[in-house]
């Protein structure tokens, strides 16, 4: 047997790193069959018990969240029922708790407690509703605006307003937008999102006086 087909025929030799590397491998696929098991569990079982016992917590809340004598209540919860901020910090990544942090900058913002407003606001996540997305940040404009950070305003305004189209909200947004930028002395830019609320949603509430806006803001522009 040649030299050639004698190295062809014996087997190779591993060293140390391969093998240690071999051993790592083994436990590194072990591992992501356990972790894939854990995300299964955590997604199908326990983010749905905890999606189930937060709704079961909220209605509660939900029946003070529009009485301004309760909401107090409606925050902090009362006898057996959590209140709205324990529901967002303890049931967090579940539609309950996005909701509670909806309801609690609304209700915030009518305590004068802006800087918490734009807190709880900030951590509302898009759900995709036509209402309550441009909603969410409308009201962080509100809270921006109460704050005389009229650049963070606009920017939410704007947002809002773009957010869902609709007859509704959008034009309520472009009127502050245009407000907004007024104190801004954006003349332009507050003349821009009047005539948005003329020329798009001509049957809105806000167009039935936004004219007034118009000639106004057409007279600052130069």
């Amino acid at each position: 047997m040649s030299t050639q087909e004698k190295e062809i025929n014996e087997p190779v030799k591993k060293g140390p790193f391969v093998q240690e590397n071999a051993k790592s491998l083994i436990f590194i696929a072990g591992a992501i069959v356990v972790l894939i098991g854990i995300y299964f569990w955590y997604q199908n079982v326990y983010l749905k018990n905890r999606a189930e016992e937060a709704a079961s917590q909220m209605f509660k809340s939900e029946q003070y969240v529009g009485i301004d004598s309760l909401a107090n209540k409606a925050i902090n919860g009362e006898g057996g029922y959590p209140g709205l901020e324990k529901i967002a910090e303890e049931y967090a990544n579940t539609k309950s708790a996005n909701l509670a942090n909806l309801y609690l900058g609304g209700i915030y913002l009518r305590k004068g407690e802006y800087k918490k407003a734009t807190e709880a606001l900030g951590k509302y996540t898009a759900t995709g509703s036509p209402i309550a997305d441009p909603l969410a940040l409308g009201l962080l404009g509100d809270a921006y605006s109460e704050l005389k950070d009229f650049d963070q305003a606009a920017t939410y305004y704007k947002k809002a307003a773009d957010k869902a189209s609709n007859k509704f909200t959008s034009p309520m947004f472009l009127k502050k937008l245009g407000l907004v930028h007024e104190q801004q002395k954006d003349f332009k830019g507050a003349l821009e999102a009047y005539s948005k609320i003329k020329s798009q949603y001509p049957e809105s509430q806000e167009a039935a006086m936004v004219d007034e806006y118009i000639a106004r803001a057409e007279a600052q522009v130069k």
